[in-house]
């Protein structure tokens, strides 16, 4: 009798690897834009391909077994084989892409959208980019619908997914003639509104010192921030690379702010060499 060959599909192996960079199997069929029941059956499809458990609830969660997180480490050496091939072949999902859509928050693009730009021209000569400027919660979401690329977002790497890409130094910025309240009182912020990293980065930073501090003035983007910064309504955290922001002064008298770390995201699919270029570029315009 003829042994039939077991075969791991790679429709279920991109499944349980979205499960572990994910969280889960519900935002694991989002991010795959199918329903959780296909997820489901994707990882059944594996178990019974191996003929053991892969995956075992853990409470409200998930978690891997040992054999799950055996199969995981190969699944990622598989999908980038897989992938990887068919974009040297320019075909499938992992082509060669006609536009090149890169995202980014606001905190120092115009500082490093002409370098992305001259990067991606050389590295991507016959690919048209474009430029997407938005909220971090935004941008992901985007990453999963496979209308971004790759972005660049604030924040460390939290998934094999991201790369770390250096850290966005920091620094207070104010009107020119701006005077800040005595430290018995509180001092005068001006922010993106939340849920924003750098917003909660200033009002840590203050409270670590025992500074008081009020959000005086908020806006959706950063242009509305400069803004009110300009007009003396407040002071705020900006990114402290390229020229000093017209209109404003740095002010060194303020408490020392953390760099804040950044890192880059690729859609699935998306050519490898993409997310490095983007993040190598950021990393030396950053150093």
């Amino acid at each position: 009798m003829r042994r039939v060959s077991s075969v791991l599909d790679i429709n279920a192996l991109r499944s349980l690897i979205t499960i572990a960079d994910s969280g889960g199997f519900r935002r694991a069929a989002e991010s795959l834009c199918v329903s959780q029941s296909a997820v489901s059956q994707h990882v059944r499809r594996l178990e019974k391909t191996v003929g053991r458990p892969l995956v075992e609830p853990d409470g409200r969660a998930t978690r891997f077994t040992p054999d799950g997180e055996l199969l995981l480490a190969a699944a990622r050496r598989i999908l980038a084989l897989h992938d990887g091939t068919l974009e040297q072949l320019g075909v499938g999902a992992a082509a060669r892409p006609s536009t090149i859509t890169v995202g980014a928050t606001e905190h120092a693009a115009d500082h490093l959208l002409p370098l992305w730009m001259a990067a991606l021209t050389t590295g991507f000569p016959d690919v048209r980019v474009q430029f997407r400027l938005d909220r971090g919660a935004r941008l992901t979401e985007a990453l999963d619908q496979g209308a971004v690329d790759v972005a660049v977002l604030i924040g460390a790497a939290r998934s094999t997914m991201s790369r770390p890409a250096g850290a966005l130094p920091l620094a207070w910025y104010a009107a020119a003639g701006w005077t800040p309240p005595p430290p018995d009182r509180p001092l005068p912020l001006v922010a993106i509104n939340d849920p924003c990293t750098i917003r909660s980065q200033a009002l840590n930073t203050l409270a670590r010192v025992g500074r008081t501090a009020w959000v005086v003035g908020e806006a959706g983007h950063l242009a509305g921030v400069l803004q009110a910064a300009r007009a003396g309504v407040g002071v705020a955290l900006l990114a402290d690379v390229g020229p000093v922001p017209p209109g404003l002064v740095r002010r060194d008298d303020l408490p020392a702010v953390a760099p804040e770390p950044l890192h880059i995201r690729a859609r699935r699919g998306a050519p490898p060499q993409l997310a490095e270029l983007i993040g190598d570029t950021v990393i030396a315009a950053l150093a």
